[in-house]
């Protein structure tokens, strides 16, 4: 706290006297060299300063006249003022400038993720013009086909383009070295109006069947991987175990159309099946893979456009309805409809997950704001009551109160905006530091931070607000200065003034309340993010390793895809620390999905949704690697081969929602095959629920379907490998079984505690910053209250020091501040907990397991502010017990 009192000693004015004397001169000599120096004598210099200093500017308050070159120069002689003054108060200034820096650089940084993601345009030419083509409800993905006949038909698109951004391996064999890809139509750069740095990008020609393989890089990746060389052009790279011909460089300013991920390589659409193989999505009608963007013919508005796209879309739909759909689902796939949306602003993934979550931190920054706006208006007005001298002199020798006004809201305005250059700095430490945090292993966040006219002219503004909201008061206090009164008393006659602890108590009481709302909603968004962290999701977490297997490159066929990976999982249950190892088409909490309708007899689903399960293909010793209990029957065994009767392992969601029992082994289900039951699929065992998807989700009916009996498994599978080493020494294991197996097999590894870890990204950011930012609030209220109660004490010293030579009892005086400050807090936690039983129902969607209204939050909130705020109201008020009288007598 010596720092605090180092500030309070200034507020209370020790040097004030000495100093008015000083300042007045340095402001009135400094008119006069500058007068001197334009050819005044110094006898007409000193009088002409003296009218501007004083008689000229109240003349200018009464008359309202406009006098641009008077006005500028009354603005920079006020900065000028204002600086020397502020030199003259250090530690008062820097703990200004600091809070100020905290507040608007947290604003900012958030602003500056929030214009990032959601306002900044692409890189490209007019990108107003963009639009992004929807299917309806369907969404904004297209199957190929679609697209073919969408591009082929239309004409009111001056260009149009499909794009998908896989992300391909740069490894030839071994651990996987993953880069963000994308396949492009031919029309993708130039509708973008997107230029080379180097070489050529891909054109039309480049985009057709049969294509040979070639790839554009970005510049950062030109830069990274090859250091910038021109060389780099004509070069080969290898991605996914096929080699591609390098073409050219795109442009340093473009990274693509996804918001939040920077593409690394393009290649042409027409090479995705060059890259899946057999496996290639180009014919399939019903693989949603392709978004659509263009840039419409110019003069064609959206209405006009729209009506152009209802008028191709039975034609486009009805040449690509998927063969295999019902009849119902052939009608309602050709009557399927063209949307546009504008897309100026690109596609976005991050954009969907966090913009509900930037919103509510930017009201978390701004509330934090408020409170540092209510400690600096504290200190000013403070402030102001010391300078009341140096105010009544102004007012004596001729200046208006207006002038007085100015004078003040420029110190404002000079203190908010060094507090906003620095917060600048924060900002963008800060904002990078965001964007770290909110990235995974699998998905590393790019966004353009680059400050912009939008980041610098919120900030401006947030620095002219700011200084406005705590430079008001003071400026208005300024006005009812009386100088008589002032002058006769010495400066001291309007010590203990009414008005001044009226407002900064309330401003005080308003920081209590505001800070309580902060800490609710962190309490309430920390006990979600714990919720999540530390909830058993029906499986172990612990000492498992997730290896992902890609056999693209191997030697193997398709064909011996499977017999792979039994080998693989066969190996690793005989190496040593290796307790279990299994494979599975879909790990938990990985946010993949696959399922299916299934058909059980004696049950009539309401709707097709209500038929709809969660499938899973999965290796024996599945449940025993991922610790899942097996609550009936068997575990899967080499038994269940192509040929043998179909079986299934389903969770005890499924089994109580179909068959209305736990004991479901030996009943029979069937997964719908051409909308007709397919063949009889015996379950075998029963095990607990798990969680699938994510980790908020309720139980949900899964089927879990042996690996062995898929005649035709892709080329990747997740191999998961349980040791007593820990997941280092099974990644090793892994590996050599890889190297032993097929050089080129390539290979990416987690552990199943981080697959966890990055389902809960949102719920960490959120719970972390939400829980600083009410610590901030929290220390912030602290500050206030300690030291508008040791100022209310300080100008006290008189009357307490009278008391208790009275012989009041030196408790009394305890008893009597700390009744001050019980009654601020209790203020202060009655406004807080109504505020925030009105507000922090805004954050029920990001809440899991606790309700926005929990009692216990609001009591522990509460009482946490209460011993807090109580704590730093004792130290002033101990002080004030401790006080020597003939000390405090003597002072006045």
């Amino acid at each position: 706290m010596r720092w605090l009192n180092r500030i309070l000693n200034v507020l209370r004015g020790d040097r004030v006297d000495r100093d008015i004397a000083r300042e007045m001169s340095f402001h009135v000599d400094e008119l006069t060299d500058e007068l001197v120096a334009q050819g005044y004598s110094p006898a007409d210099a000193v009088r002409t300063a003296r009218r501007r200093f004083g008689n000229d500017a109240a003349q200018k308050d009464r008359t309202h006249d406009v006098d641009v070159a008077g006005w500028l120069e009354t603005l920079l002689a006020d900065t000028r003022y204002a600086l020397r003054s502020l030199r003259g108060a250090r530690g008062y200034s820097l703990v200004i400038i600091l809070s100020l820096a905290l507040g608007i650089g947290a604003n900012t940084a958030i602003f500056s993720l929030i214009n990032a993601v959601m306002l900044k345009t692409l890189p490209v030419e007019r990108p107003e013009e963009l639009v992004q083509l929807t299917i309806g409800e369907r969404g904004f993905s297209f199957p190929n086909p679609v697209w073919e006949q969408l591009r082929d038909q239309q004409q009111a698109f001056s260009g149009i383009f499909a794009y998908s951004t896989p992300t391909f391996n740069l490894a030839d064999g071994g651990e996987a070295r993953p880069v963000n890809g994308a396949w492009v139509s031919g029309d993708f750069f130039g509708t973008l109006g997107v230029r080379a740095a180097r070489g050529r990008l891909i054109t039309v020609e480049d985009d057709q069947r049969g294509c040979p393989p070639i790839a554009v890089l970005s510049h950062g990746f030109w830069q990274q991987q090859y250091g910038g060389s021109p060389e780099a052009v004509g070069s080969t790279l290898r991605l996914d175990g096929h080699v591609f011909n390098v073409v050219g460089v795109a442009e340093k300013s473009f990274y693509g159309v996804e918001v939040g991920q920077a593409v690394q390589v393009y290649t042409p659409l027409c090479t995705e099946a060059i890259v899946r193989g057999e496996q290639s999505a180009l014919d399939r009608r019903s693989t949603w893979f392709l978004r659509v963007m263009g840039r419409p013919v110019a003069g064609n508005g959206a209405e006009r456009v729209s009506g152009h796209l209802r008028a191709i879309a039975p034609v486009v739909f009805g040449n690509a309805v998927p063969e295999h759909y019902s009849p119902e689902g052939k009608e309602e796939f050709r009557a399927s409809q063209l949307e546009i949306h504008p897309s100026g602003n690109g596609a976005s993934m991050l954009r969907m997950e966090m913009s509900s979550a930037l919103i509510v931190l930017m009201v978390i920054v701004g509330l934090v704001l408020l409170i540092a706006c209510a400690n600096v208006a504290n200190l000013l007005l403070a402030r102001a009551t010391v300078r009341q001298r140096e105010l009544a002199i102004r007012l004596a020798i001729g200046s208006g109160r207006g002038r007085l006004v100015r004078q003040l809201l420029t110190e404002s305005l000079v203190l908010s905006l060094l507090g906003a250059a620095l917060g600048m700095l924060f900002a963008q430490w800060g904002s990078r530091l965001l964007v770290a945090f909110i990235s995974t292993g699998d998905r590393a966040v790019w966004l353009d931070l680059s400050p912009d006219w939008r980041v610098l002219t919120f900030t401006t503004a947030v620095a002219v607000v700011t200084a406005l909201l705590f430079g008001v008061a003071p400026a208005v206090r300024a006005m009812r200065v009386s100088p008589l009164s002032v002058l006769q008393s010495g400066g001291r006659s309007v010590r203990g003034g009414g008005t001044r602890f009226n407002l900064g108590k309330a401003l005080v009481v308003s920081q209590i309340a505001l800070s309580l709302v902060l800490l609710l909603g962190a309490g309430l968004l920390l006990r979600t993010f714990w919720t999540l962290s530390t909830m058993h999701p029906g499986f172990d977490r612990d000492n498992i390793l997730l290896a992902t297997v890609d056999l693209r490159a191997t030697r193997y066929e398709p064909a011996q895809y499977a017999t792979v990976y039994r080998d693989i999982t066969t190996r690793l249950r005989t190496l040593p620390g290796v307790t279990s190892a299994s494979a599975s088409q879909i790990t938990p909490v990985s946010n993949s999905t696959w399922n299916d309708l299934i058909i059980v007899d004696g049950y009539t689903p309401a709707t097709d949704e209500d038929a709809i399960v969660l499938i899973n293909p999965v290796s024996e010793g599945y449940f025993a690697t991922l610790g899942i209990p097996l609550l009936s029957g068997r575990d899967f065994s080499s038994s269940d081969v192509p040929g043998a009767p179909k079986v299934a392992i389903v969770s005890e969601a499924l089994a109580k929602k179909y068959f209305g029992t736990v004991q479901a082994v030996g009943r029979q289900l069937h997964f719908e095959v051409a909308h007709a039951p397919g063949p009889p699929v015996t379950v075998v065992g029963v095990v607990g629920d798990t969680k699938y998807q994510s980790l908020q989700e309720e139980a949900q009916p899964i089927a879990f379907i042996p690996l062995r009996q898929d005649t035709a498994p892709g080329p990747y599978m997740t191999v998961e490998v349980r040791s007593v080493a820990g997941p280092s020494a099974a990644m090793a294991h892994v590996r050599r079984v890889g190297e032993e197996l097929d050089s080129r097999m390539s290979l990416s590894f987690k552990t199943m505690e981080a697959q966890l870890d990055e389902a809960v990204v949102k719920e960490r950011v959120m719970a972390v910053l939400s829980a600083f930012f009410g610590g901030l609030a929290l220390l912030l209220a602290m500050i206030g209250l300690y030291g508008i109660m040791a100022y209310n004490v300080a100008q006290r010293r008189n009357e307490i020091g009278i008391r208790i030579a009275l012989g009041s009892a030196r408790g009394r005086v305890l008893s009597m501040v700390l009744e001050d400050v019980g009654k601020l807090v209790v203020l202060g936690l009655a406004l807080g907990l109504t505020g925030a039983y009105m507000s922090v129902r805004l954050v029920q969607a990001f809440l899991y397991g606790v309700s926005a209204t929990d009692p216990l939050m609001f009591a522990g909130c509460a009482l946490l502010m209460a011993l807090v705020a109580g704590a730093a109201g004792a130290v002033p008020a101990w002080r004030a017990a401790r006080l020597d009288p003939m000390t405090a007598l003597r002072e006045d």
